[in-house]
């Protein structure tokens, strides 16, 4: 499980495709200095397992046909950045969402203005998706633990701080970009509920 607070920003340094799939060395200093094989880790908001990883340095991740069907992760070329964290100690500070990195389809940005030294980011949501998102509740993207500003029909609108805006990739993100959506699961849960009440 994650919490959406992204703790830097990684390059891809290298992508080798396999008859499986397509294999990515990251670069993240950081987050590279604390990490051990098989664990968990968020990539833009893709929850991946580390297959290698040299201290300090960097870490190996595979994508299976699945995982680039369903993400943009494919896409990505040398030199591209992507939002890391890593999975959150069961004694760690909770201080994003419950963010679990299954991205549950692929949104699109749709328009950017500043005021002030904030930000403020519009997404267009895929059909049907629009449902799970109420105003000032939480929603993943690429990985960012945000809270809903506004809500019209299939658009959505969040307040981005300095600091986020500086720390994670939405810095370089213009319209027309993709960024992974996860709605918020218990949003899904309620409705898994209900429709079994229903029946």
């Amino acid at each position: 499980m994650f919490t959406g607070i992204v703790e830097e920003t990684g390059e891809i340094l290298a992508r080798t495709a396999t008859d499986d799939g397509l294999r990515l060395q990251i670069g993240a200093d950081e987050v590279a200095t604390d990490l051990e094989h098989g664990q968990s880790i968020s990539v833009s908001g893709v929850c991946l397992t580390v297959e290698t990883f040299e201290e300090g340095e960097s870490f190996e991740v595979f994508l299976a046909e699945e995982t680039i069907s369903r993400t943009y992760l494919g896409d990505l070329e040398d030199g591209d950045v992507v939002n890391v964290e890593r999975a959150m100690p069961a004694d760690g500070r909770f201080d994003g969402h419950v963010v679990q990195g299954h991205v549950d389809a692929v949104a699109t940005v749709e328009a950017v203005e500043s005021a002030g030294e904030d930000w403020f980011f519009e997404f267009r949501l895929p059909e049907g998706y629009d449902r799970y998102v109420v105003e000032k509740g939480s929603i993943t993207l690429d990985g960012i633990s945000l809270t809903v500003a506004d809500l019209a029909e299939d658009r959505v609108t969040v307040a981005i701080v300095p600091t986020t805006y500086e720390v994670t990739t939405l810095s370089a993100k213009e319209p027309g970009d993709p960024v992974h959506l996860e709605v918020d699961v218990i949003a899904k849960y309620v409705e898994g509920l209900l429709e079994g009440y229903v029946e």
